[in-house]
C-alpha cells in the first residue's frame, strides 16, 4: 500500500472514529424533537402594544420571559427551550409535556392577585343588581359562593408583589384543597397594616377579574401568613399555587402557534421513520450492488459512511455546544433518506464517468483518475444548488423545518466527502494492488439516439393543462386549498379503540354544535381520524367523545393550532424562501456558465416544477402547507442538479462538435447523460416511494409531492429547459 492510500485510510478511519465516539452514549449525543418524543410547541405573543414606551414594551416581553422560566422550572420540565422572536413573540418547547390543558393553564394564566375592600351597604348593592352601579365600586360574583353577587372597591388595597411562597394545602376535613401564601417582610407589613385598619369588614381575594372568596378580617394579620379557599380542585390549585409564588405576567399572553404532539404519535413516528430509512437505505444498495457491482460495492459503504457522519456531526454539535438544540426531528429524518437518494446521484454520475473511458478504450487506473475529474465540476455545482435551497429553508422555516434544512445541509457536505474522497481511496487502493483488474458494470442505456427536442410542443400543452387545471382548482377552493400553516385553525388527531367512520364523527360533532369541521380518515388506519377546525375546539370535542363513545376509548395524538396572523407571516415567509432560493440559484448558475440564458431557462423551469407540483397536490385533494413548501424548496434543488449535469456535458461537448448545430449537441449532450438522469431519478425516488409508503402519515403529503417533483423535475430539465435555452440562445456562441 503506497504512503499517500495509507494517508487517505487514516483520514477516512480517523472520521469514522469520531464519528462513532460523538455518538456514545446516543441517547444523550441526538436529541429527539418534539413529534419524536412529544411535548408542546408554542408560539406566544405579548400583548405589549398599549403599553406608553417602547422600554415599557421590551420590560413587558423581558419579565414574560422570566415568569415563564420560573414557572416551567417549577414544574420540573427539562430541556425546555425559551426563546424570543421578533418584536413581541416568545418561542416555548416543553419536551415531554402532554397534558395540554394544564400546560397552558399554567402558561397563560395571568396571575395577577389583588385584595380589595368589599362595600357592605345593601342599598348600594341593590342599586348595582338593578343597573346602577355606584362610582368607585365594581360589581362581581364570589367564587366560593357559587355566583353571589358582591360589591367590591375598585381601589387595590394590596396586590401580590409582596408574596414569597404559596402551596396547597386542604381544610379541616383533609377533603377539600386550598392556597397557604405567605408574605415577604414588606408583604407582612403592609398585610398587617391593612388587615389591622379594617377588622370586621370584608376582603375580597381577586385572581385575574375573578372574586375566589371574600373572608371577613376577624383580628389583625400580623403573621405574614394567608390564605385563599374556594372550590378548587387539587389541580387547580397546585396551578395558582405556581402562579403566584412564580409571580404575575405583566401583560397577558395569547397562543399564536400551537403543536402539541401525544407521546403514542411519537413512538409511531419513530417507528415508521426508522422503517421507512432502512427500506429505502436497503433499495439504494440492492439496487446499486446489482447495476455497478464492484463500483456500487464501493458505493453503498460510502453512503453508510455519508449516514454516520450526518448523525455523527448532530451528536458533536450537541457535544460542543449543549444549549445548540440540534435535534433529530420527523422532517428531519425525512432528509437522511432523501439525502441518501442524493448522495447516489454523485456516485453514479462519477461510474457513468468511469464507464465512458473504459468504454474509450483507457486503462483502468486513468478510468477512474479521468472518471472523477470530468465528473467533479457537475457533483460541486448540483451540491451548492442543493445547500442554497437548504439554507432558504433554514432561514425561513420553523421547528421541525429546520431540523430537515439542517440534515438536508449535513448530509450533502458529507456526500462531497464520501463520494469523492471515500470511493477514489478505494478504487486507486483495489487498482494499485491489482485486486481488481476490471470493472464490470450492467449497462442498459447503450448508446441512445432518441431525438428529445422535437416532442417540446406536446410537453408545453401537457404541462399548460397540468397548470390550468390546478390554477382553476385553486381559484375554486381559495383559502381551503392552504392548510392550517398557512390560513390559520386547528388539528387534533385522535386514535380510537375501535375503527370509526367519517360520517359518525361528523353526526357527533354537529350534535355538539361543532360546526363546518373536516373529517378525514385513513384506510390503512380506521381508528384515526383528523379533525380540521377554524376555531380551538378541542375542549368541546374531547368532551362530545367523552360522553357520546364511552365504550370506545380515545387517545389524543396531537393538537395543532395556528392563528390567522402566524398563518400570513408562514404563507409570506414560504413565498420568499422559494423566490430567493430560485434568486440564488440564478446567480450561482449565472456566474459558473457564464449564460443569462441558461440560468432563465433553469428558473423558469423551476417554476415550472413548483406550479405543477403545486396543481397534483391541489387535484388530488390534499392542502398546501409548511412540509409541501419544504418539498418544494428540495426539488428546486433536484431539478436544478439535473440541468447542471446535462448542460456540464453541452459545455464539454461544444468544442467537440464545433461544426453541428446546437440543437444536435443539446440532443446528444441528453442521450450521453441519459443513464445517469434515469438511474438517479429511479434511485430517489425509490427513496420518496419508502417515505410515502412506511413513514407514517404525518409524511405522507411530503413523500407525495417528492415523489411527483422528481419526475416532472427529470421531465423539465429535458423538454423544458432545453427547447427554452435553445430558443434564448438563438445563433449566439455558447
Amino acid at each position: 500500500m503506497s504512503p499517500e492510500i495509507r494517508k487517505r485510510f487514516f483520514i477516512i478511519l480517523f472520521v469514522i472514529a469520531g464519528c462513532v465516539a460523538s455518538l456514545i452514549p446516543i441517547n444523550k449525543r441526538i436529541n429527539l424533537g418534539l413529534d419524536l418524543k412529544g411535548g408542546m410547541h408554542l408560539v406566544l405573543k405579548v400583548q405589549n402594544d398599549n403599553l406608553p414606551t417602547a422600554q415599557n414594551k421590551e420590560d413587558a416581553v423581558l419579565k414574560c420571559m422570566e415568569v415563564l422560566r420560573n414557572r416551567i422550572d417549577g414544574l420540573g420540565v427539562g430541556e425546555t427551550l425559551i426563546q424570543r422572536q421578533g418584536d413581541n413573540q416568545i418561542l416555548l418547547q416543553l419536551p415531554g409535556v402532554t397534558d395540554r390543558d394544564k400546560a397552558l393553564d399554567m402558561i397563560g394564566r395571568v396571575a395577577r392577585l389583588e385584595f380589595h375592600l368589599v362595600d357592605a351597604d345593601e342599598t348600594k348593592l341593590k342599586d348595582a343588581l338593578g343597573g346602577h352601579v355606584p362610582d368607585g365600586d365594581e360589581l362581581m360574583t364570589v367564587k366560593k359562593e357559587g355566583g353571589t353577587p358582591i360589591l367590591i372597591s375598585k381601589a387595590v388595597a394590596l396586590d401580590g408583589e409582596g408574596i414569597k411562597d404559596a402551596r396547597v394545602d386542604f381544610d379541616r376535613t383533609g377533603l377539600q384543597p386550598k392556597i397557604s401564601m405567605s408574605f415577604n417582610d414588606k408583604g407582612t407589613k403592609d398585610f398587617g397594616d391593612l388587615t389591622t385598619a379594617h377588622v370586621n369588614e370584608r376582603l375580597a381575594i381577586v385572581l385575574d377579574n375573578e372574586v375566589l372568596s371574600a373572608p371577613n378580617i376577624r383580628e389583625p394579620i400580623l403573621t405574614g401568613d394567608a390564605e385563599i379557599t374556594g372550590d378548587f380542585k387539587f389541580e387547580e390549585a397546585s396551578t395558582i399555587a405556581l402562579a403566584l409564588r412564580t409571580g404575575a405576567l405583566p401583560v397577558p399572553m395569547t397562543i399564536e402557534e400551537e403543536r402539541t404532539i401525544g407521546p403514542l404519535l411519537g413512538k409511531d413516528s419513530i417507528e415508521a421513520g426508522i422503517k421507512a430509512t432502512i427500506l429505502g437505505g436497503v433499495a439504494i444498495v440492492f439496487f446499486m450492488c446489482v447495476y455497478y457491482l464492484i463500483g456500487g460495492l464501493i458505493a453503498s459503504a460510502a453512503l453508510a459512511i455519508n449516514l454516520l457522519m450526518v448523525l455523527g456531526s448532530m451528536g458533536l454539535l450537541n457535544y460542543l455546544m449543549p444549549g445548540s438544540q440540534i435535534t433529530l426531528t420527523l422532517p428531519g429524518i425525512a432528509g437522511i433518506i432523501l439525502t441518501l437518494g442524493m448522495a447516489v446521484d454523485a456516485n453514479v454520475l462519477i461510474n457513468e464517468r468511469i464507464r465512458e473511458e473504459i468504454d474509450n478504450g483507457r486503462p483502468l487506473a486513468a478510468s477512474v483518475n479521468t472518471g472523477y475529474s470530468r465528473a467533479w465540476s457537475a457533483i460541486l455545482d448540483s451540491h451548492v444548488t442543493s445547500l442554497i435551497a437548504a439554507f432558504f429553508l433554514f432561514q425561513f422555516g420553523s421547528g421541525p423545518i429546520k431540523g430537515f434544512a439542517i440534515t438536508l445541509s449535513t448530509g450533502l457536505i458529507a456526500s462531497l466527502f464520501s463520494s469523492i474522497y471515500v470511493t477514489r481511496t478505494f478504487f486507486n487502493w483495489l487498482i494499485s494492488e491489482r485486486i481488481i483488474k476490471s470493472l464490470p458494470m450492467v449497462h442498459l442505456f447503450k448508446k441512445p439516439n432518441l431525438n428529445f427536442l422535437n416532442k417540446k410542443y406536446i410537453c408545453f400543452a401537457l404541462s399548460a393543462f397540468i397548470i390550468t387545471a390546478g390554477a382553476i382548482d385553486f381559484m375554486h377552493k381559495k383559502d381551503s386549498a392552504f392548510g392550517i400553516d398557512f390560513a390559520g385553525g386547528q388539528i387534533q388527531e385522535f386514535k380510537f379503540d375501535h375503527p370509526i367512520s367519517a360520517d359518525a364523527i361528523r353526526g357527533l360533532l354537529k350534535s355538539g354544535k361543532v360546526e363546518n369541521a373536516v373529517i378525514q380518515t385513513f384506510p390503512n388506519a380506521p381508528e384515526n381520524v383528523i379533525i380540521r377546525t377554524q376555531d380551538d375546539t378541542h375542549a368541546q370535542v374531547a368532551a362530545i367523545f367523552k360522553s357520546q363513545m364511552s365504550g370506545n376509548h380515545f387517545q389524543v395524538l396531537r393538537i395543532e393550532k395556528v392563528g390567522p396572523v402566524v398563518g400570513q407571516s408562514l404563507r409570506t415567509k414560504a413565498v420568499w424562501a422559494i423566490l430567493l432560493a430560485l434568486g440564488g440559484m440564478l446567480v450561482y448558475i449565472g456566474i459558473r456558465f457564464k449564460h443569462f440564458s441558461f440560468g432563465a431557462a433553469t428558473v423558469v423551469a423551476i417554476f415550472h416544477d413548483v406550479l405543477i407540483t403545486l396543481s397534483l397536490v391541489l387535484l388530488s385533494g390534499r392542502q398546501i402547507d409548511l412540509l409541501v413548501v419544504t418539498a418544494i424548496l428540495t426539488i428546486t434543488g433536484y431539478s436544478t442538479n439535473d440541468a447542471i449535469i446535462i448542460y456540464d456535458r453541452v459545455r464539454e461537448n461544444v468544442p467537440k462538435m464545433r461544426n453541428k448545430p446546437l440543437a444536435d449537441v443539446i440532443n446528444e449532450s441528453i442521450n450521453q447523460t441519459l443513464g445517469r438522469t434515469v438511474l438517479t431519478t429511479f434511485m430517489t425516488t425509490l427513496s420518496a416511494v419508502a417515505l410515502f409508503l412506511f413513514g407514517g402519515e404525518v409524511l405522507n403529503t411530503f413523500a407525495f409531492v417528492l415523489i411527483r417533483g422528481f419526475l416532472f423535475g427529470t421531465y423539465s430539465t429535458v423538454w423544458i429547459v432545453s427547447p427554452l435555452f435553445l430558443w434564448w440562445q438563438g445563433d449566439k456562441k455558447w
